[in-house]
């Protein structure tokens, strides 16, 4: 059972397929965590908490006239609370109405209910009734009156767990809350390494590990959006944790704003991990009687390694957070006109674009930036959602269907969050714009911030978008933000909730992208921030894929799509190929090359399509074949890492189709070398019994070596076995940036 209650001993054991949560409400009240891992037997594990007399570490009142041993400063808990003797970072900090900041939580009651909890306002894994179960416990501070309910989805087959609060204010007298995180998960005993994913604009998912050492270690932002600079997604593993072996676990908090993820090993060397949002800009009145659900945290453990828990939640995020008809519809293969034209186009520009994009089987045209309002460059123009007629040379609806004729679907880049001070908007409305009163504020490409916290700001951006996509017909939308937020101040809020700001600007955009993806269910929306900037499983629940990167360099989106993948699927992040030499690095790739690197995404283009030579349209044609040809393996295959950027000489990955019949193997060389060692690579996921045939894709044009190595030559097999445990030779390199793109197929 995916769940499984010891009433007697009020122990709670959650299962998964390959894992066991458990917790158990000891005889003092709190709530204890005693166990995640591998999945065991439902026995109670709390025999793993010894008793031990720690000095400076306090005892409850009145358990501590008579048990020293009993401390809640190394008792591992489920929800820990500051203020009363946990001298640990903790996940709920509250001001009462005394000024007092202390709270203890202590065990009321649980309640089981079939399918999986949903969060009003918020994103959250789904599942229907024959695949989840939620449990929730009651916890309450009977000094205050303050609940917390601890809600637990499991997934059983998904091998997920997710966790949530709710808190409510059940007493007489107004509370704030200070500090509310959304998990807490404690261990008292193993040592690790911390897994993040760092960077910045144009360089985003940067992977890092660490051990840790004793202290709190965190990574976090107060951007306004989970940022470019850390990803809300972390891992804990054993240090001997691989790819494909090793205790393993990982954490995706599903929430695209301001968050905190930290882990502290304390001085009896517990590890006590707590994610939530970001304390430092936030705070939430509770009047008697109000309640705040807090953001979702979906767990996954696996002894396979890294590889195991990404694996995991590929298939979450893809089948049980992206949601509506793109979720597992092909997606089309776009153009998009932004590093052909920049501001400077018309549509007759535009329409020669798609007019060449059709040709060659492309079969959506997106219109970037700078079709509206005063806008011929970024300092102007943001909120004045009116097409320049003058510019376009036409109406929007004429644009869309001018597009249309020409055999492409039509698609549009919008900033709705944005407002420049020079714009109609602005002018009309400055108290919709985030400053603080009475101080100049901080600008970003000379632009401000809508304040969606606000409901009339909300309203406006629905009948806006409302319209464009009406006129339009736009069967897809580029949703932008080009800013962090700062001078954190809405008017619509007084002064004591100013707090509240930060999570209920997140809320406001949820509400928007929810109406409209209600709205207009038949629109693909891809979330953007300038690139990366709001890549997160929250907005996933909203736009089934997020622009990966403003960087389009093949070369530079390596270390980029590879760390991305250890928390999000290939169908989740948007990949283009671009021009050559790039635009962010002045490197020039191949054709071939930047096509295969684009293909570990949702696959597009952003060039001058009407620019191009009759060989290198030839070369388009066939990646598109090979894309659409390759579609259900490369977005819903079992994504594979393995040769990671800048640990030799090549970075490599492979997509496995679930039964093994078939792989897509895909190498780059990042640099040549004189007399440089062989690459060899290992395919896992394919039937040990079974042979297979390899062949290179589209390297007919390619300046091949000679000799290939064994596998690829005529009537050369080799069985899924070998190539799992023993691997095959990659073809070297003749150049710099050489890629390979190789199919592996049963016979």
């Amino acid at each position: 059972m995916s769940i499984v209650l010891d009433t007697a001993q009020r122990v709670f054991t959650l299962n998964t397929k390959n894992s066991t949560y458990q917790m158990k409400a000891d005889e003092h009240q709190v709530l204890l965590h005693t166990y995640y891992g591998a999945r065991t037997d439902s026995s109670d594990k709390s025999y793993l908490c010894y008793p031990v007399d720690r000095g400076f570490s306090g005892n409850p009142h009145p358990v501590g006239k008579e048990l020293r041993t009993y401390s809640l400063d190394v008792l591992p808990q489920e929800y820990s609370c500051f203020g009363t003797g946990d001298y640990r970072t903790t996940a709920l900090r509250v001001c009462n109405g005394d000024g007092s900041r202390a709270a203890q939580l202590t065990y009321r009651e649980y309640e089981l209910r079939p399918g999986k909890y949903g969060i009003p306002g918020l994103p959250a894994v789904y599942g229907e009734e024959a695949e989840a179960r939620t449990l929730a416990v009651r916890l309450e501070d009977k000094a205050s009156g303050l609940e917390a309910e601890l809600v637990y989805g499991v997934l059983e087959e998904l091998d997920v767990i997710t966790r949530a609060v709710k808190l409510t204010n059940r007493g007489q007298k107004p509370l704030v809350l200070e500090k509310a995180a959304s998990l807490n998960l404690d261990w008292q005993y193993g040592d690790f390494q911390w897994i993040t994913f760092y960077g910045r604009h144009a360089g985003e998912q940067n992977m890092q590990r660490t051990g840790l050492h004793h202290g709190i270690q965190s990574i976090g932002s107060v951007r306004g959006a989970s940022s470019h600079q850390y990803n809300p997604f972390v891992m804990l593993c054993e240090p001997g944790c691989g790819e494909g072996s090793g205790d393993c676990y990982g954490f995706s908090f599903l929430y695209s704003g301001e968050f905190l993820a930290e882990v502290e090993q304390d001085q009896f060397c517990q590890t006590r991990f707590v994610c939530g949002i970001h304390p430092d800009n936030f705070s939430w009145k509770l009047e008697p009687g109000e309640s705040l659900w807090l953001p979702e945290v979906a767990m996954a453990y696996s002894g396979q390694g890294t590889g195991g828990v990404s694996r995991i939640f590929h298939r979450t995020l893809r089948e049980h957070v992206c949601r509506g008809v793109w979720k597992n519809r092909r997606r089309p293969v776009l153009v998009n006109n932004w590093e052909a034209t920049y501001f400077d186009f018309t549509a007759d520009r535009l329409v020669e674009i798609a007019r060449e994009a059709a040709d060659l089987g492309i079969e959506l045209f997106v219109m970037d930036d700078g079709w509206f309002g005063k806008r011929d460059d970024d300092n102007s123009g943001l909120g004045d959602w009116e097409a320049n007629e003058e510019k376009l040379g036409c109406t929007l609806a004429e644009l869309g269907e001018r597009v249309r004729k020409e055999g492409l679907e039509f698609g549009i880049w919008l900033e709705p969050e944005g407002i420049s001070e020079d714009s109609r908007l602005y002018r009309t409305h400055p108290d919709w714009a985030v400053e603080i009163p009475g101080r100049a504020p901080c600008l970003s490409r000379n632009q401000l911030v809508l304040d969606l916290s606000r409901t009339d700001v909300q309203d406006y951006l629905i009948r806006e978008i409302t319209r464009i996509l009406a006129q339009s017909k736009a069967v897809y939308v580029k949703w932008d933000m080009n800013r962090s937020l700062c001078d954190k101040f809405s008017g619509a809020l007084a002064g004591e909730r100013q707090g509240e700001f930060a999570h209920r600007y997140v809320l406001g955009l949820y509400r928007v992208l929810e109406e409209l993806g209600r709205a207009f269910p038949q629109v693909l929306f891809e979330g953007c921030s300038g690139g990366g900037g709001r890549f997160d499983a929250g907005m996933l629940y909203y736009t089934p894929q997020i622009w990966g990167s403003d960087n389009t360099d093949a070369i530079g989106r390596l270390p980029l799509q590879y760390g991305a993948s250890f928390g999000y699927p290939v169908s989740a992040t948007g990949a283009h190929v671009s021009a050559v030499p790039n635009h962010q690095t002045g490197r020039v790739t191949s054709l071939y090359t930047r096509g295969c690197v684009a293909m570990a995404g949702t696959f597009g283009y952003e060039l001058d399509i009407a620019g191009l030579s009759g060989k290198e349209k030839e070369e388009i044609r066939r990646q598109i074949a090979v894309f659409k040809e390759q579609y259900q393996l490369i977005q819903r295959g079992d994504y594979y890492r393995l040769l990671a950027p800048g640990a030799g000489s090549c970075t490599a990955w492979a997509m496995v189709e679930g039964s093994g019949k078939e792989a897509l193997v895909t190498a780059v060389y990042q640099q040549v070398q004189a007399n440089g060692p062989l690459v060899c690579l290992k395919v896992p996921g394919l039937a040990a019994g079974a042979d297979y045939r390899m062949e290179l894709v589209g390297a007919d044009d390619l300046d091949l070596p000679q000799p290939l190595p064994f596998g690829f030559g005529p009537g050369e097999t080799l069985t899924g076995a070998a190539l799992g445990q023993c691997g095959f030779i990659l073809p070297p390199a003749r150049e710099d940036y050489q890629a390979w793109q190789i199919r592996v197929r049963r016979i």
